[in-house]
């Protein structure tokens, strides 16, 4: 069975993502599509608005024939290792293509450029530093960087979110000598980023939060996503009564930061020159997460940095056990759900593997899954009540999913 990769966080599975999906089927010729899914938190240092195992059943029901977690140490990371994780993933299952969005829309334009700074790393990262020490953001000093080597070669825009992403991912299909053949489809109508709803079907999946999270009704979106991520939602919303956020979190974020001490928290992972010191400070002031965040937000650092340095704190991720992650490539298989045609897959490639299969977390232990359960009990903590207590029943207890 010919099979194509995703990487996808479904935050939550709309339009767009459909349109990706049956775009994927198009170009790749594939018989079955795989997606590389973030968990309980998402590359931004989000809360997923629902769990993994909603989202699963949204992005199968959909379309997708086989859906894997990507692991904490990878969906919470900078774009580099979050993109060679997922690759990582997806080469172990031998899938044969990766297809994402980008602002692009040409695959040459992503060779190209990895082509290009690879002959001028050296040059290029000094160029990074330089702009870091200027009092620029990571991404902001690396687009720059790229920028001023050479502008007849500056074929991608790199200061766009998807377009980094892709680079990432060929840049990762390269590193690890992988046989993946990556293809790229235009991403258009609505930004990563838009928060409000410009078109009639299409609107990008923070859009949709932030109607849900501002306590919009399901009934504001539902032109926006398809029929089977509407009834999940209305079944969730139902259920719990709320999506879920950092509202959920501020006041244990509150509390650890406050009650922790300064050097406890300087070994968290992304804590760097001082910037415990200044949550610690803000957390004094600020009543509420959106106050916090504006408060402690800076040229240098940006919101998502921020975002992922607090959800760390929460989840006690130390520098030491993210160091695994950061060189090495992911070293299990968890199955999230599947249809027909991916357990099909699955049978195929499964004496093939170079790396274990997990279906349940308690059957495994790894450090990265150690991680994955308190993950997973810092999510269910923005719930209360026999509500906590069904999320943790999902985590330890679920098998994959069969639709």
């Amino acid at each position: 069975m010919k099979a194509a990769g995703v990487v996808v966080e479904y935050n939550p599975f709309h339009n767009g993502h459909l349109y990706h999906l049956e775009e994927t089927k198009k170009t790749t010729n594939a018989d079955v599509v795989i997606a590389v899914m973030s968990g309980s938190f998402l590359q931004r240092g989000e809360p997923a608005l629902v769990d993994k195992w909603t989202r699963t059943e949204m992005a199968l029901r959909n379309g997708v024939d086989l859906v894997i977690e990507l692991p904490y140490v990878y969906a919470t990371q900078k774009a580099e290792i979050f993109a060679k994780g997922a690759i990582s993933l997806l080469s172990s299952l031998g899938v044969d293509s990766v297809c994402f969005g980008s602002e692009s829309g040409a695959i040459e334009e992503f060779q190209k450029t990895t082509t290009f700074i690879r002959h001028n790393e050296p040059e290029y990262n000094e160029r990074i530093k330089y702009y870091m020490g200027q009092g620029n953001s990571y991404p902001k000093a690396s687009s720059l960087a790229f920028e001023s080597l050479d502008g007849h070669a500056n074929v991608l825009d790199l200061s766009q979110p998807n377009n980094i992403l892709g680079y990432h991912y060929v840049k990762a299909i390269q590193d690890l000598n992988s046989h993946i053949e990556p293809f790229t489809i235009l991403r258009s109508k609505a930004g990563y980023h838009d928060q409000d709803f410009d078109d009639v079907e299409i609107a990008s999946a923070t859009s949709i939060r932030s109607k849900l999270l501002k306590g919009s009704t399901l009934d504001h979106i539902i032109n926006y996503v398809p029929h089977p991520t509407y009834e999940k939602l209305l079944d969730y919303e139902h259920t719990y009564s709320d999506f879920h956020g950092w509202h959920k979190l501020y006041h244990l974020l509150r509390y650890k930061l406050l009650t922790t001490n300064n050097k406890d928290l300087s070994f968290i992972y992304e804590a760097e020159e001082g910037l415990e010191n200044r949550l610690i400070t803000m957390a004094k002031k600020a009543p509420s997460f959106q106050t916090f965040m504006e408060f402690v937000k800076t040229k240098r650092y940006t919101w998502t940095r921020i975002q992922r340095f607090a959800l760390h704190v929460l989840t006690q991720t130390t520098k030491e056990d993210m160091k695994p992650a950061l060189d090495g490539e992911a070293p299990y298989i968890r199955i999230l759900g599947m249809t027909k045609p991916g357990r099909t897959f699955l049978s195929e490639k499964k004496g093939a593997l170079s790396i274990p299969l997990v279906s349940n977390i308690n059957q495994s232990d790894h450090p990265f899954l150690t991680i994955e359960r308190r993950a997973s009990l810092v999510y269910a903590l923005g719930y209360s009540g026999q509500h906590q207590e069904d999320f943790l029943k999902k985590e330890y207890k679920s098998v994959p999913l069969m639709i």
